[in-house]
């Protein structure tokens, strides 16, 4: 019997799918929960927890306090959605977003929430945002924490990125993007495009100052933190054009 394409297809995608479980708490022998994710090894999916998430929902976990109650978009490709998924934990009301076009990304979310259990327990939402694309899902989003975990990586959209980033600071007051990304040649970009948008960077940590030992012996390259928001000389900048 032949096998049609198709089925040749799933059967290599489920082979190349596993499940990674992810623990946090200040005590691992008894972590105050964990979080399961599922990945996917196929190059073109890109869904698989990568070293800069880890360390993002690490740090929300030990920010946690600032977390709960607080509306959070984990808006910038969120991909396997670790750190979002930790914000709910903690009890914030979270949204998470990955490029409209990206379907496969966006039903692995929901695949996600249903093996966390976290639909029915709390305030969660999926949506499709595309950086740089204005839509009426887009204005209704006012976060007090905006996450992003990784996505400085293609210099061709930093720009579509942090008018999308301006835009849902300007749209909450008070509220703050926290990324976090291999520096893979200094600090210049970044700060170039922060000045551009008006935006100013309130803190910024080296990955290893705060992962736990038992998690930061996984990670290697130069990883780093950043807290940024409006600067308040440029609070009225626009970003639609």
């Amino acid at each position: 019997m032949e096998r049609s394409d198709s089925a040749e297809t799933e059967t290599a995608d489920t082979l190349m799918t596993t499940v990674s479980r992810h623990h946090f708490g200040d005590e691992m022998d008894e972590p105050a929960f964990s979080i399961s994710i599922i990945e996917n090894m196929k190059e073109d999916y890109g869904l698989f927890v990568w070293p800069c998430s880890v360390v993002l929902a690490e740090y929300v976990w030990q920010q946690r306090l600032r977390f709960s109650g607080a509306g959070v978009v984990e808006v910038l490709g969120a991909g396997t959605s670790l750190p979002g998924l930790v914000a709910a934990k903690v009890g914030a009301d979270v949204t998470l977003t990955d490029d409209s076009s990206r379907l496969e990304v966006l039903d692995n979310m929901k695949r996600v929430l249903d093996l966390n259990k976290l639909e029915c327990n709390f305030c969660f939402q999926v949506m499709g945002l595309t950086w740089g694309v204005w839509d009426a899902s887009t204005f209704s989003l006012h976060p007090k924490f905006i996450l992003g975990a990784d996505v400085l990586y293609d210099a061709s959209a930093f720009d579509d990125l942090f008018a999308t980033v301006t835009f849902l600071l300007q749209s909450s007051p008070g509220s703050v993007f926290i990324t976090t990304y291999h520096n893979r040649s200094g600090h210049h970009l970044i700060e170039f495009l922060m000045v551009k948008w008006g935006l100013k960077c309130v803190k910024l940590l080296d990955a290893f100052s705060f992962m736990p030992s038992n998690k930061a012996s996984r990670l290697s390259g130069n990883l780093h933190l950043a807290e940024i928001v409006l600067d308040s000389q440029w609070a009225e900048i626009p970003v639609l054009h």
